[in-house]
């Protein structure tokens, strides 16, 4: 974690889940507001951090790429 989200971090908060969750919320978010149109899947995908041929994912449509 980088310094400066470090000073602001409550440390009586431990659920590192939550925490996870928020942030790739937050990735989200940032990604959908800098974007001219709807996301794609894929975009989704890799704005996630996610790859599209990871085990138990569906395949790509067309329109998703």
């Amino acid at each position: 974690m980088d310094a400066v989200r470090q000073q602001y971090l409550d440390l009586r908060v431990h659920d590192r889940v939550a925490l996870d969750e928020i942030e790739l919320y937050a990735e989200m978010l940032s990604a959908v507001a800098a974007a001219d149109k709807p996301l794609t899947l894929a975009e989704i995908d890799m704005v996630l951090g996610l790859r599209s041929d990871e085990a138990g994912r569906r395949e790509l449509t067309s329109q998703d790429q």
